[in-house]
């Protein structure tokens, strides 16, 4: 318990979740992406999701990490205010850290308070409502890319999703050991892609739902 209460230890569970909801993502994101092949495609995707035992167990192990990493996410930016209570008198926060490094908290409640919404739109109404009253999955995300307010909430929820991760990817290496003049500039690289990837390939899908 003294190594998960030390700074040190608060980063490693903060990084570790980070790393597994990154790995969610790229599923999630894969199986959506059906959407834009066939109806079919995406319905059996989301049958097998939805009836795989061992994907039903994730299920509360993925619910489990977000509480983890939104809790030690929380409590380290508590834990850094305390540790410097009074600012700098000659402050460049531009100078010395990235804009989704410096918004991390903000961009992290922002996309909870999405990440609420979405589960009510679709987790809800899949697993314990009449799903609108639509047929299959399929039709449920279809309909809801209809509002268009819908899509520019979902869209920019999105991109404040790839700002939190362009941070939260680096970061998270960097705490586990990954920390080399070498590899750093490789990881930063490879953040910065997969954060435009995410955020583009599940903004791609609300547009061309509500475009068609």
């Amino acid at each position: 318990m003294g190594f998960l209460n030390s700074s040190i230890g608060r980063k490693v569970v903060m990084s570790l979740t980070g790393l597994f909801l990154i790995s969610f993502l790229v599923v999630h994101l894969a199986v959506n992406l059906l959407t834009l092949v066939s109806a079919e495609a995406f319905n059996s995707a989301a049958h097998f999701m939805a009836t795989n035992p061992l994907i039903q167990v994730m299920q509360y192990v993925l619910a489990l990490g977000f509480i983890f990493h939104i809790i030690q996410g929380i409590n380290l930016t508590l834990k850094n205010k305390q540790a410097r209570p009074v600012g700098y008198a000659v402050n460049k926060p531009s100078a010395n850290s990235s804009i989704s490094s410096r918004s991390m908290i903000i961009t992290g409640l922002l996309v909870l308070l999405f990440l609420i919404l979405h589960l009510k739109d679709y987790f809800w109404e899949i697993k314990f409502d009449d799903m609108n009253g639509h047929a299959t999955d399929y039709d449920l995300v279809v309909s809801l890319f209809k509002n268009p307010m819908y899509v520019l909430l979902y869209v920019f929820s999105f991109i404040l999703l790839g700002v939190h991760l362009n941070h939260g990817f680096q970061s998270a290496f960097q705490s586990v050991g990954f920390n080399h003049n070498k590899y750093t500039p490789v990881i930063k690289t490879i953040s910065t892609v997969f954060c435009i990837v995410i955020a583009a390939g599940f903004s791609l899908i609300a547009i061309y739902f509500f475009i068609n």
